[in-house]
């Protein structure tokens, strides 16, 4: 009987997915939980998180202009979203747009003051709120856990564009 259970666990073991993938659906989860708290921790506020998202695009060289169809691309998302979030960002002053010079049909588009403002009270909102996370984890550990998830985003940024074949 003993061998019998014994060999039933063995060929569960068999049917559990590759490391691979369960990396990979770790992910998703963890960004369904944490979305789900942005979200949560945001509500109220004047910046929900498809505008937190962008803001915290631009922010990252908020001297340099983006086209909606470049913050589309690199968002990976329908240019047409795009267009609307920018839009109320527009209207709250969040962002500005100037003609594109090298393009007089589009704009450029550009974080302000009032954006980057914004961007640092929402960031310091979701921060309060989840400065729990990492209780208990040190300091070295936080560091190797970024390094890897760094690694990572390096390598599907680089090959957002790879097909299966």
């Amino acid at each position: 009987m003993n061998e019998i259970k014994t060999k039933q666990q063995y060929d569960r073991k068999e049917e559990v997915p590759s490391l691979d993938f369960r990396i990979i659906n770790w992910v998703g989860i963890i960004d369904q939980l944490t979305s789900t708290k942005m979200r949560q921790l945001l509500d109220g506020s004047d910046v929900p998180p498809p505008q937190f998202v962008l803001l915290n695009h631009f922010s990252h060289r908020p001297e340099e202009g983006k086209t909606v169809s470049g913050v589309a691309d690199a968002m990976q998302q329908p240019q047409p979203g795009i267009t609307k979030t920018i839009a109320k960002m527009l209207a709250k002053g969040f962002l500005r747009a100037e003609e594109n010079p090298e393009d007089g049909r589009s704009k450029t588009l550009y974080l302000t003051k009032a954006g980057k403002t914004a961007h640092a009270a929402a960031k310091a909102r979701l921060e309060e709120g989840m400065q729990h996370t990492f209780d208990g984890w040190r300091e070295w550990e936080k560091k190797d856990f970024f390094a890897f998830l760094d690694r990572l985003k390096i390598y599907l940024d680089d090959h957002r564009e790879d097909r299966l074949s």
